[in-house]
C-alpha cells in the first residue's frame, strides 16, 4: 500500500477500514485519503487535523466501488426516471459506476434513426441525474448504424458495442413477434448472423482508425439462438408439462447459448475482430462453449460474463415468475457449475443485469403465465453484497471479489481510473459490513420496482456507505447528497 504526506490537506479521510484491491488485501486497517476525488494516500495513522471530512469506518471492509457493466436505464421506465432511482438503488448495492445498453427500437426512447440524432437526447435525459458514475454500450440495429460506429466513438466517447443475437427472429419475452416493427429498421434491411457480420466488420474498421484506442473498443454478445427458441418455446406450450421459470429454462434451452457462441466466435475470427465479450453465461453447456471458442482461436481476447442473479438464483429458489430473464435462470446444477469456472478463473467479471420492471409492467394476466410477463428484472442492489455473502463462502477471496466486480470490467471498458482502490485511481469506494445478517426484502431497495426474485435470501454482507470520486452518496444504508454521478467519455 502507497503511503502519503502526515500534514497533506484532504478533502476526504476514511479512517479504520480494511483495504480491498484487486491485487492483495491490507492485513490491518488503513486510513484512506481522498483530495479532488482522487486516493491521494492509504496508510495507518494518517492526520485528520486537516481533512475537510472524516469517515470511520470502525473495522469494516473497503472495497472498490462496484463498475456494473451491464445494466439497463430506461427499458420499462422514462430513461430520466430510471437514471435517479435505479443509479440509487445501484449504490446501495456498492455500485459506483454503471455501463447501461442502449438502443434503438421498442423500449427505451422508442425510436428509431440516426444515433448521431438519437444519442444526444439519451444524455440529456440522463444528464445531472445520476448517483453514481455512468456510460453506455450502443447496439447498432442498422446499416446506418454501423457507419456511425467512428463517429459515435470520437463525438460521444462510446466505445462498446452489442449484438443481441436472437433479436431477428424471436421476440423479447419468449414468443415469436413482428420483428421489423419491434427493431424499427428499415425495411429492406435484416437483422440477422451477416449484419452481425458487418458491425463486427464495422467494429474492427473502428479499432483500426482509433489505433491507440483500440484496446478499449470491444463487441459484446447476447449468445442465444433464435430459431432453437422458437421451436422450443412451441414444444414446451403444447406439451404443458412445465410451468414457470422451468418452462422458460425448458423453452430456452442451454444449447442455445452455446450454438450462438460458437457462430459468434467464429464470425469474430472471420472478421479479426480480436476483443469478444461473451455476456451474461447462464450454463454449463455455455460456458463450455465459451471455453472451447477460446482454445479453438486462441488470438481472440475473449472475455467471459456472468450475472449475480445467476450466480445466486435458480429455478427453484426463485418464486413464482418475477425471475423471468433472458437468458433464463436455470437448474441448481447449472448454477454450481458457473461457480466452479468462477473459481477456476474462467469467468472474468460479474455484473446485475440490472432492468426495473415494475409488478403491473412485469406480470401478465393470468400472472402466473411466464410467457405473458416481460423479461428482465433488477439486481444492483446486491451486486456486492451478494458477492461477499456468497463468495466468500464458497473459497473466494476478497481480492477476487474486487477483481471481478471492479477491476477488471473497467480495464476492458475503458475506465482506465476506476476499478482500484490504490492511490491515483478516482476514490470510487464501498464500505462493506461483514458482520451482520439480514432478509433481502424488495421494500428496502430504492428501485421502483416494488418486487424482487431475490425476497427472502439471506445475506451476510451489506454496503453501508458507498462514495462516487469522494462524494458520499449512502450513508448508513440511506442515500445521501445530491446526484452527482458524471458522464464517462470512455474513448
Amino acid at each position: 500500500m502507497a503511503k502519503g504526506a502526515a500534514m497533506a490537506t484532504y478533502d476526504l479521510l476514511i479512517k479504520n477500514v480494511k483495504v480491498v484491491n484487486h491485487d492483495g488485501e491490507s492485513a490491518a486497517p488503513l486510513d484512506i485519503a481522498v483530495t479532488d476525488g482522487i486516493v491521494t494516500a492509504i496508510a495507518a495513522g494518517l492526520d485528520e487535523s486537516n481533512a475537510k471530512k472524516v469517515v470511520d469506518g470502525t473495522g469494516r471492509v473497503a472495497y472498490p466501488g462496484a463498475v456494473d457493466a451491464h445494466q439497463h436505464w430506461g427499458i420499462y421506465n422514462t430513461l430520466d426516471q430510471d437514471t435517479v432511482s435505479e443509479s440509487k438503488a445501484s449504490a446501495q448495492g456498492g455500485v459506483t459506476t454503471a455501463i447501461t445498453y442502449m438502443r434503438t427500437g421498442q423500449y427505451y426512447l422508442n425510436k428509431g434513426g440516426s444515433y448521431l440524432d438519437f444519442f444526444p437526447e439519451v444524455l440529456a435525459l440522463s444528464e445531472n441525474r445520476a448517483h453514481i458514475d455512468y456510460g453506455f454500450h450502443l447496439a447498432p440495429m442498422t446499416n446506418q448504424h454501423i457507419s456511425e460506429i467512428p463517429e459515435i466513438i470520437s463525438q460521444f466517447g462510446v466505445s462498446s458495442f452489442k449484438i443481441f443475437m436472437f433479436y431477428g427472429s424471436h421476440g423479447l419475452h419468449g414468443r415469436s413477434n413482428d420483428q421489423s416493427s419491434f427493431l424499427m429498421t428499415p425495411p429492406d434491411e435484416r437483422y440477422d448472423i451477416a449484419h452481425f457480420e458487418f458491425v463486427m466488420r464495422g467494429v474492427q474498421a473502428a479499432r483500426e482508425k482509433f489505433g491507440d484506442k483500440a484496446d478499449a473498443i470491444s463487441l459484446g454478445l447476447h449468445c442465444e439462438t433464435a430459431e432453437i427458441m422458437s421451436a422450443y418455446t412451441k414444444i414446451v406450450e403444447e406439451e404443458g408439462r412445465y410451468s414457470g421459470l422451468e418452462a422458460y429454462h425448458q423453452s430456452r434451452p442451454p444449447h442455445s447459448e452455446g450454438l450462438a457462441i460458437t457462430i459468434a466466435s467464429y464470425l469474430a475470427y472471420e472478421t479479426q475482430l480480436p476483443n469478444i465479450n461473451l455476456l451474461h453465461l447462464t450454463s454449463r453447456k455455455a460456458v463450455e462453449a465459451a471455453m472451447m471458442m477460446q482454445s479453438t482461436f486462441p488470438h481472440i481476447n475473449f472475455r467471459r460474463e456472468v450475472t449475480v442473479g445467476h450466480l445466486l438464483a435458480d429455478i427453484e429458489n426463485s418464486k413464482g415468475v418475477g425471475g423471468k430473464v433472458n437468458p433464463p435462470l436455470r437448474p441448481r446444477a447449472d448454477v454450481e457449475a458457473l461457480w466452479t469456472h468462477l473459481k477456476a478463473g474462467n469467468l472474468d467479471w460479474v455484473v446485475s443485469d440490472h432492468a426495473c420492471c415494475k409488478e403491473e409492467l412485469k406480470f401478465g394476466n393470468p400472472k402466473e403465465d411466464v410467457f405473458l410477463a416481460k423479461s428482465g428484472f433488477g439486481g444492483a442492489e446486491y451486486l456486492l453484497p451478494g458477492m461477499v455473502t456468497e463468495g466468500l463462502q464458497r473459497g473466494l477471496t476478497r481480492p477476487q471479489i474486487a477483481k471481478l466486480t471492479s477491476y477488471t470490467p473497467a480495464q476492458r471498458y475503458g475506465l482506465k481510473k476506476k476499478g482500484s482502490l490504490a492511490v491515483g485511481f478516482e476514490a470510487d469506494i464501498a464500505l462493506v459490513d461483514e458482520n451482520v445478517n439480514y432478509t433481502v426484502r424488495a421494500a428496502d431497495s430504492e428501485s421502483t420496482q416494488g418486487h424482487t426474485p431475490f425476497e427472502g435470501f439471506t445475506l451476510t454482507a451489506k454496503v453501508t456507505d458507498t462514495f462516487v470520486r469522494g462524494n458520499q452518496v449512502l450513508e448508513n444504508g440511506k442515500i445521501v447528497g445530491p446526484a452527482v454521478g458524471k458522464y464517462q467519455f470512455r474513448a
